[in-house]
């Protein structure tokens, strides 16, 4: 094997032991000397092996209610040694120092105890300093140590360097725990930045350790790569691997079902609701939702906040869909939804999502909060004469949460709970007034009653004018252009019914 190095000496200090058993048993079978301290020296012990202490090596006992116990020369030296140096073998000799070959660490969980809730000397307590310092200094020299970063490197030190290889490395595999060491300590590093850093704004900082190679990015000819446990959001009862389109449907839909909880079923394309209803029965919101625009539903990422239960599902099957997302499952109804093997079905679970955003912008990165501002009935101030009624200000505060999650220039039209039509992502508002109510003409829907919700203010009363001769009776936006009064007065001159909110959902 190309550079391969036999292992003679290991110094173990890890916070998690489990599926360590293995590895210790394997290392004394091959008769290899066994550094440790502290727990995981009685761990060691306890299962039967010898293991000498770090105290015997550097005639130093742990101190400071163990937050020194491996910085010290005799450890550091072993582990940076240059084998090929006769400087450095003979300061090893001078000094009493062995060769130690291979490191084994698993640092103090910062980010869980921070996320436990944990108070400050806690978290702080978390910081490892001895193991993060070892885990540096072995892959530094991995030309002749072997650094086991984490216990998610325990199977591959057990199954191939211990077993098949009988002890030996190669360069190669050296080379490549290094790797993932100094994605272990630059990850550590950034978790306690942020801790510290909280709302500051001094760097752009972010780690996530998973990473999924896609199929491709939005196009065939672009890579993409999800970086992200899935896991802990989904659970996949079926279907393909989610793609980079998927991924970016299935992100909004999640956003945007957040958003209720009445029994609501939303339909998405392109990450934008082309159908959405919230009725008392899941079927009658998922028919409904359907309603708004079967055309663009074909091919879509559905959603829904409640179990999907057989009734549902025997409609939703009539539909090719890619993907559908809901809390819980019918045993018959995901029976029938499997029958279909690459519809992909996703059982979402409580996870607590950023409440940041960010994407790559010129030569930097943009970061912003999330619009987590939903308005309800004490946010809306009546401008108006006439003021809206109680089926006109439930429909308003419907439509104004799907506006927020609609890509700009937008314009919700609904009525009864339910989206009729939407224009999205046009350069004037207009454009996007003519859209909605287009398709919802072409759809069969009557907007006589319906309320009109715009994600912007309105600059002239042209689209007021335009929504009244539609049949639109109610508006909710946010108000704050010059020309108001303008579009007030076309309201009052027309008995429609105006709500302004103060605050703007654009979405970009």
């Amino acid at each position: 094997m190309s550079g391969s190095k036999k292992i003679k000496n290991a110094l173990i200090s890890v916070y998690y032991k489990d599926n360590l058993e293995p590895v210790i048993h394997q290392l004394n079978a091959l008769g290899v000397k066994i550094f440790s301290t502290g727990g995981t020296q009685e761990f060691i012990e306890n299962l039967g092996v010898a293991v000498t202490p770090v105290e015997s090596l550097t005639s130093y006992p742990s101190i400071l209610g163990g937050r020194v116990k491996t910085l010290h020369p005799k450890i550091f030296g072993g582990i940076l040694s240059r084998r090929e140096l006769q400087s450095d073998i003979a300061q090893l000799e001078e000094y009493q120092i062995p060769e130690i070959d291979l490191v084994i660490v698993d640092l103090y969980p910062f980010e869980e105890t921070v996320a436990s809730g944990a108070e400050e000397q806690a978290i702080i307590e978390k910081i490892d300093i001895g193991g993060i310092s070892l885990i540096r200094a072995a892959a530094k020299n991995f030309k002749d140590v072997i650094i086991v970063p984490s216990k998610n490197e325990y199977t591959f030190l057990h199954d191939t360097i211990l077993v098949a290889q009988k002890g030996e490395s190669t360069l190669a595999d050296r080379k490549k725990l290094a790797g993932k060491a100094f994605n272990v300590s630059s990850h550590y590093d950034t978790a306690i930045f942020n801790y510290f850093n909280g709302n500051d704004v001094v760097a752009f900082k972010q780690s996530v350790q998973n990473a999924n190679v896609l199929r491709y990015g939005e196009n065939p000819h672009q890579r993409g790569v999800f970086y992200g446990n899935l896991d802990e959001m989904f659970t996949k009862h079926n279907g393909k691997e989610l793609s980079y389109n998927n991924l970016l449907d299935v992100d909004a839909a999640v956003n945007l079902i957040a958003e209720f909880t009445d029994t609501t079923f939303a339909i998405l394309k392109h990450n934008n609701a082309c159908g959405l209803a919230s009725r008392e029965k899941l079927v009658d919101a998922y028919k409904d939702a359907l309603a708004g625009d079967p055309t663009s539903a074909f091919g879509g990422v559905l959603i829904t906040n409640k179990e999907i239960d057989l009734a549902t599902a025997e409609e939703m099957n009539k539909l090719f869909f890619e993907v559908i997302i809901a809390p819980s499952y019918d045993a018959k109804a995901i029976e029938l939804l499997k029958s279909k093997p690459n519809r992909i079905i996703l059982q979402q679970k409580k996870v607590k999502l950023s409440d940041k955003s960010f994407r790559t912008l010129l030569n930097g990165v943009i970061e912003q909060d999330k619009d987590q501002k939903t308005e309800t009935i004490a946010d809306m101030q009546t401008v108006t004469k006439t003021a809206p009624t109680k089926d006109e200000l439930r429909d308003m505060v419907f439509a104004n949460k799907l506006v927020k999650h609609t890509k700009s220039n937008t314009i919700i039209l609904a009525k009864n709970n339910q989206l009729l039509a939407s224009g999205v992502g046009q350069t004037s508002r207009v454009d996007a007034l003519k859209q909605a109510i287009i398709k919802a003409e072409s759809f069969g829907f009557d907007l006589k009653g319906s309320v009109m919700a715009s994600d912007a203010f309105f600059p002239f009363p042209d689209c007021v004018e335009i929504a009244h001769k539609a049949g639109i009776t109610a508006v909710i936006q946010p108000g704050g252009s010059i020309k108001d009064k303008d579009s007030i007065a076309y309201c009052d001159n027309n008995g429609l019914s105006m709500v302004m909110t103060g605050t703007r959902h654009f979405k970009h």
